[in-house]
């Protein structure tokens, strides 16, 4: 990556899947809250991305309630969270809808979170995945559950460029928080 990236900044995109859903009788799948755990694993991953650095400069969520509730509570764990915007074309997403709004993506966004659904999410990384550091993606063809965090990084000039098997998957992670 350094040789291709020589002169352009590094960028990073964090992918997010939402936490742990309920199933609650009688509600749209659209309305779903997050689960008991679900809130909890929110939490952890907001912790889990401050601690490795991976806080956003701008955030992009599914209008869905349990990826708005992801956002809320995971976004709660920084000090001062950065803009983001819902997005409706981002639930049950593929991944030409996903690469889309990435695409319109400012170009002064160096890290941008995106927070979403399976099976669109999982499809997205291993797309734009042309490689993975140690097992990562071995781990993400095996499962990317709730509460998942990929991280792909890429060298570019702006976000319009960013394309399928050109970034390196450097973090897999799935935080879990502790029951009380």
């Amino acid at each position: 990556m350094s040789a291709r990236g020589k002169g352009r900044p590094l960028r990073r995109l964090v992918v997010l899947r939402h936490a742990k859903s309920a199933w609650p009788a009688g509600v749209a799948d659209h309305e779903r809250p997050l689960a008991p755990r679900g809130r909890r694993d929110a939490s952890a991953a907001g912790r889990a991305l401050a601690e490795a650095d991976w806080l956003p400069d701008l955030a992009l969520c599914s209008t869905a309630r349990r990826a708005r509730q992801t956002w809320d509570l995971a976004s709660a764990q920084w000090g001062t969270p950065p803009p983001v915007r819902f997005d409706r074309r981002l639930y049950a997403a593929d991944v030409p809808a996903l690469l889309t709004a990435v695409r319109e993506t400012p170009p002064e966004v160096g890290t941008l979170l995106l927070i979403g659904h399976n099976p669109g999410l999982e499809e997205l990384v291993l797309d734009l995945a042309g490689d993975g550091l140690d097992d990562t993606l071995d781990r993400l063809r095996a499962k990317f559950p709730t509460s998942a965090v990929a991280v792909l990084a890429w060298h570019g000039a702006g976000w319009r460029a960013i394309a399928p098997g050109a970034t390196l998957l450097t973090d897999l992670t799935v935080p879990r928080g502790a029951k009380h």
